[in-house]
């Protein structure tokens, strides 16, 4: 135990095991999962002794960077809970446009910061959310729909392998890993101790509209939605949530949020970019319509946060998908029907058709991405509202072409979030790397 970090070492049995586990899941549905040990490592030196240790103990590993896993991916029985969330240093390069980051900073303070030298980068939306699982999962991100999924933007990874070596991987050294590290998310083999990042400029404007829609205008949106896909300017993010009730607005019945970022060079160029929805064919009956306003990236957070209120219970699913609106609708249908009351809620995204994608573990994605998310605070609720959001990707699973990893609920719901080829090819380079299996792999695969 001597090469086991002091006093951030916890067996189970110990005092602070129990608080120690459930502190790396932000999910107040803790898994009921048990490891042997959860180790805290302060910096790569510590990651290099509890992987040897792992090692010599024949433990397998799960890592955590900031515990968003709505699964709880990380906890498993047995072996060793490798928390890293403390690795949170970054260094900027602001002539160069690059940064490195530790697994452990949180993409929000990482795109504050940068925002201070009027930089960007693709970081997630969720608050609090850190760059070590998003980017290994691949990173839908602020305007991803024009920087690409995160992942592309990953230059390159420090990293720890199976044997406790560590090694700099890019596309020059050891690229089948980087390959690897680019898409495999929580299946990753090694452990990633700082992430190179290609930086930008920061937009020089941050806007939004707004929609707020009653329910029954849901026949008219989603088939709509689906029609404009090829035509939606790709600055333009457009996300539709349907939920209970809207407390943002002050609604207490149920409704259809359209709540679109665009970033541009100029106001002019996001407004014309939005343009496109005014032409909803539900645009009379919305109760908000605020066709642009300027805004930032604080603002942004602090709304999209009220969907995601900490200290609540989760679960989530999803599923990528081409299929037409009359396909859709009777799923979406069973949906909005079978709703769980605000904060749980529905999400619609225009993501496609996606330009040619860099070679990576990151393959799957489709024109229309569906999301559910389970929100409750009682746990005697759990019967009740767990299941939703498996249940009803389930029923649509026929339209699926696959899933997101930010969302997976592979324990629950197997699913491809890979091409074939791409899975084939990660167990070959697992082979290679970490023939043991000191990593957990994922929870269920296809």
């Amino acid at each position: 135990m001597h090469d086991l970090p002091s006093g951030r070492h916890f067996f189970r049995g110990d005092d602070g095991y129990q608080q120690a586990r459930a502190a790396t899941v932000w999910n107040a549905r803790t898994p009921q999962r048990y490891p042997d040990v959860v180790v805290q490592a302060a910096d790569a030196d510590e990651v290099v002794a509890a992987v040897r240790y792992a090692r010599r103990h024949d433990l397998r590993i799960g890592v955590r960077s900031g515990g968003h896993s709505w699964a709880g991916n990380h906890v498993r029985d047995g072996g060793m809970l490798l928390d890293v969330s403390r690795l949170d240093e970054v260094a900027i390069d602001a002539d160069g446009l690059r940064a490195v980051a530790g697994p452990g900073i949180g993409g929000s303070v990482l795109a504050g910061r940068l925002g201070e030298q009027d930089l960007f980068f693709p970081a997630g939306h969720c608050k609090g959310v850190c760059i070590g699982g998003y980017l290994l999962q691949g990173g839908y991100g602020w305007n991803s729909r024009v920087l690409g999924p995160a992942c592309e933007s990953v230059l390159g990874l420090d990293v720890v392998t199976a044997d406790g070596e560590r090694l700099h991987i890019d596309a020059e050294h050891h690229p089948d890993l980087y390959w690897a590290a680019r898409g495999s998310g929580p299946g990753f083999f090694a452990v990633v101790t700082a992430f190179h990042l290609k930086l930008y400029p920061r937009p020089p404007v941050c806007g939004s509209s707004l929609y707020v829609y009653p329910m029954a205008a849901a026949e008219e949106i989603y088939p709509w939605a689906r029609s404009i896909s090829a035509e939606l300017d790709r600055r333009v993010e457009l996300q539709i949530a349907a939920s209970q009730s809207v407390p943002g607005m002050g609604l207490d019945t149920p409704g259809i949020v359209f709540a679109s970022p665009v970033f541009a060079d100029t106001e002019q160029e996001a407004v014309d970019a939005l343009a496109l929805l005014e032409s909803c064919p539900a645009r009379a009956s919305a109760i908000v319509a605020i066709p642009y306003a300027p805004t930032d990236l604080d603002t942004w957070y602090a709304g999209i946060m009220s969907n995601y209120p900490s200290g609540y219970r989760y679960t989530a699913d999803n599923i990528w998908t081409s299929a037409p609106a009359e396909e859709l609708m009777p799923g979406i249908r069973g949906i909005l029907d079978t709703m769980p009351p605000h904060p749980a809620h529905f999400l619609w995204l225009n993501w496609g058709p996606s330009p040619q994608r860099q070679d990576m573990a990151y393959s799957l994605e489709d024109e229309i991405y569906l999301a559910l998310y389970g929100v409750w605070q009682d746990p005697a609720d759990d019967d009740t509202y767990g299941d939703w959001a498996r249940s009803n990707m389930a029923a649509m699973a026929h339209l699926q072409t696959g899933i997101q990893l930010a969302d997976e609920n592979l324990g629950q719901r197997p699913a491809p979030f890979a091409s074939a080829e791409a899975m084939a090819r990660l167990d070959r380079v697992r082979a290679s790397y970490d023939p043991d299996g000191r990593f957990h792999t994922w929870m269920g695969r296809v």
